[in-house]
């Protein structure tokens, strides 16, 4: 699997826990992305990001119904092996003239990173309930992963010079 060390959570709640704060932060992240790409009038990809945003932000709401929480938990608990969570795409990622291709290139790869986090999670994991767990969540990933590489199939590959902007930004101070 994978060499790094993996602390597993010791209960459900607090693999939940950590698990809902990964969704909301990867919702709030497309949804930044779909905001810079409004701004930039890249509306196709904003759309995409903005149904990856809610499609995040529902997994998080599922997670709440599944474990019975009123309110979600406190926020900031989570550490992560890296800056950011595993489904977080990284703000430097994007680009204001990218296509849709890459927003889904950057989703795959994303969901692809929450699969191994949660693949690594239920080896780790010591009690029964946080491994069933994680092995669930694991599922659901893989079949985010395959949803994503069939919208992938269905979006024209960019040509390499798809970066080129006749009238790039100008920044003055």
């Amino acid at each position: 699997m994978n060499a790094r060390k993996t602390n597993a959570p010791r209960t459900l709640e607090e693999f939940m826990a950590k698990a809902y704060e990964m969704e909301i932060e990867a919702a709030d992240r497309y949804a930044d992305f779909a905001d810079a790409m409004e701004t930039h009038n890249n509306l196709e990809v904003a759309s995409l990001f903005r149904k990856m945003s809610e499609i995040e932000g529902k997994h998080a709401t599922q997670i709440m119904a599944e474990m019975g929480w009123k309110a979600p938990p406190a926020p900031g608990k989570a550490v992560w092996e890296g800056f950011e969570g595993p489904e977080t795409v990284p703000m430097d990622e994007v680009h204001y003239l990218m296509q849709p291709y890459h927003a889904l290139t950057l989703a795959l790869a994303s969901e692809e990173r929450a699969e191994r986090f949660f693949a690594r999670i239920a080896e780790a994991a010591t009690v029964d309930s946080v491994r069933s767990a994680a092995l669930e969540l694991q599922g659901e990933e893989r079949e985010h992963v395959e949803l994503i590489k069939a919208w992938l199939a269905k979006v024209p590959r960019p040509d390499r010079n798809w970066a080129d902007d006749p009238d790039p930004p100008r920044y003055t101070d």
